[in-house]
């Protein structure tokens, strides 16, 4: 490790940590449905979509109108993505002559981007013509985000609410996300992208000739919009099989760095604006502060392990770190750092291979999404199941200390912690039993690329990574069989809609409740003493439940490894 990796990874905290008040302002401006400066633009093409759709922006709907409108939402575009890539063949914006998708392919890249998991069985650039790329995929990258943006804004209002029936309008939740934060900063991040070097065209590609004298295709493409929400909606879909080490999508340290930026920017926000909602911006501060603790302890793990490398090829004089399946332009600091920040959120863009990573410098990106990808998460999503897991902690310490289990005004009762439970269950039940069944199946056996541990750890990060709907992959998993894209798509639709209905219950219930002021008897949840525990009901949870999956992967690997034996 070196001061420079270090300095790095502090200033990417202090600028977020700078960003995260005006942020969290504009949203709270969005949640509250206020006016903002852009609506003298945008007002009139927002008022215009809801016309033409019959809908009442002012009308709000319980959880169960609100989960049902999200769920149709999403439902059909699930149907017409599936459909754009089946006939991507005959239609137009296909300079290259791409074929369409087979039907398995086609429903696991459909549930992917529906779900904003952006896992791709396929090499982008050779798969996907540019409609299928603008139509298909981009603008699920921007509903996906703005839908999971819209549902934190349900449960922040659920806990604002006093004895109310409603928690909101979906279809006017989405719209503003969508028109007045989503659009207007991609805009700019595109034209930042453009000027850094990264293709905006929708030319197929253009043959140049090499300095040896031969002849090369060099595809391109519309990348630069694509990049843009990929990274601001925490999606992850490339563009290019390579994704964000590929210098079409990432050519400059300067927008390696930015990249990561926008990964956090909106989740970071998010708290602050949930403290803003409940009328105490500390406990925004708090939840930050607890998933911050995740954060840099995952990040000195995995920068400490790819710094030191691997013990065999130190001993035959290999020295300098761990620099296999990483890009030179950006070294190990700042791929250690971009691996640690799109698994802590639901991110799928890597610019190094996990793969290659040192076996316990790879586990702390798959432990990352094992722990529902709370440490600021996808948008909306980290925040909503950071939440989850608060009203966990507050309800065990009410248990610990005899005192009632309160949460920003909001008595917890055994409803909200059943629902919470169950919504956190549905991760290790799908990427544990899908994993297993893998394990011992001819037809996921077929997929690793390695033998032993190693191989065992390909399988467990893709199942994670697809329940988690994070959507990087740890690489070396031949996924694309219709064994995996059909188990891989049931666990992405899972992971992501059989934890929001539960929370969208839990917004309901608590909206419905009165206020309840703190007195003696309630438990703080704005200190150091919250925050501990916040870290350590996630840490627990997750270590208990994934523990053994992670002793047959990654851990016996790195035991081998230190043993002198590779796979």
């Amino acid at each position: 490790m070196t001061f420079q990796g270090w300095f790095l990874i502090l200033l990417f905290v202090g600028i977020l940590l700078a960003l995260t008040k005006p942020m969290g302002l504009w949203l709270h401006a969005l949640l509250d449905g206020r006016r903002t400066p852009l609506h003298v633009v945008l007002g009139p093409v927002e008022r215009g979509f809801y016309k033409a759709a019959g809908i009442d922006p002012t009308a709000e709907q319980g959880w169960r109108r609100y989960a049902v409108s999200m769920l149709i939402f999403n439902t059909v575009l699930l149907g017409l993505t599936y459909a754009v890539l089946r006939l991507q063949g005959v239609l137009p914006g296909n300079p290259q002559g791409l074929p369409g998708l087979s039907p398995d392919l086609a429903f696991n890249t459909a549930v992917s981007f529906t779900t904003n998991t952006n896992w791709q069985s396929y090499g982008g650039e050779s798969t996907m013509s540019n409609l299928s790329q603008m139509l298909g995929l981009t603008i699920h990258n921007f509903l996906s985000a703005a839908t999971g943006i819209a549902l934190a804004f349900a449960l922040f209002r659920g806990f604002a609410r006093r004895e109310a029936a409603a928690i909101g309008n979906f279809w006017a939740d989405v719209t503003r996300v969508t028109l007045y934060l989503l659009l207007p900063l991609c805009i700019v991040y595109a034209l930042f992208l453009i000027g850094s070097g990264v293709p905006q065209t929708l030319a197929g590609a253009v043959d140049v000739q090499t300095l040896e004298g031969a002849r090369q295709t060099i595809l391109l493409g519309p990348v630069a919009s694509q990049e843009a929400i990929k990274m601001l909606g925490t999606n992850g879909g490339g563009f290019f099989n390579a994704n964000s080490a590929h210098p079409f999508e990432n050519p400059t340290a300067l927008t390696n760095f930015v990249q990561m930026l926008s990964i956090f920017l909106i989740g970071f926000g998010l708290t602050w604006t949930f403290g803003k909602a409940v009328g105490n911006p500390r406990q925004g501060w708090a939840i930050l502060a607890a998933m911050l603790v995740l954060f840099l302890a995952g990040v000195a793990i995995t920068y400490s392990q790819e710094a030191a490398g691997n013990p065999i090829l130190n001993q035959l004089g290999i020295t300098g770190g761990n620099m296999e399946g990483k890009e030179v332009r950006f070294g190990i600091a700042a791929s250690a750092l971009f691996s640690i920040v799109t698994t802590a959120a639901s991110c799928g863009a890597v610019n190094s291979m996990h793969d290659s990573f040192t076996a316990l410098g790879g586990m702390i990106p798959l432990f990352n999404i094992q722990l529902g990808e709370v440490v600021v998460g996808g948008v909306g999503a980290g925040i909503y199941g950071f939440l989850l897991f608060a009203i966990l902690a507050v309800f065990v310490a009410g248990l610990m200390v005899g005192r009632t289990p309160e949460y920003v005004g909001k008595k917890i009762e055994s409803r909200e912690v059943k629902l919470a439970v169950l919504a956190i269950a549905v991760l290790p039940l799908a990427i544990l039993g899908m994993t297993a069944l893998s394990s011992v199946l001819e037809a996921g056996l077929a997929g690793p690329l390695n033998a032993g541990p190693h191989g065992f750890s390909e399988i467990l990060y893709a199942y994670t990574s697809a329940a988690g709907n994070n959507g990087s992959a740890f690489a070396g998993l031949t996924a694309n069989t219709p064994f995996y894209n059909g188990l891989l798509g049931v666990a992405m639709w899972l992971g992501r809609f059989f934890v929001i209905v539960p929370m969208l219950a839990i917004a309901g219930s608590l909206a419905a409740k009165k206020y309840v002021p703190e007195g003696p008897g309630s438990f703080p949840t704005t200190g150091g003493l919250w925050v501990g525990l916040l870290v350590g009901i996630i840490l627990v949870l997750g270590g208990l439940t994934f523990l053994p999956s992670l002793a047959l992967g990654p851990i016996a690997d790195h035991l081998s490894m230190i043993r002198g034996q590779l796979f």
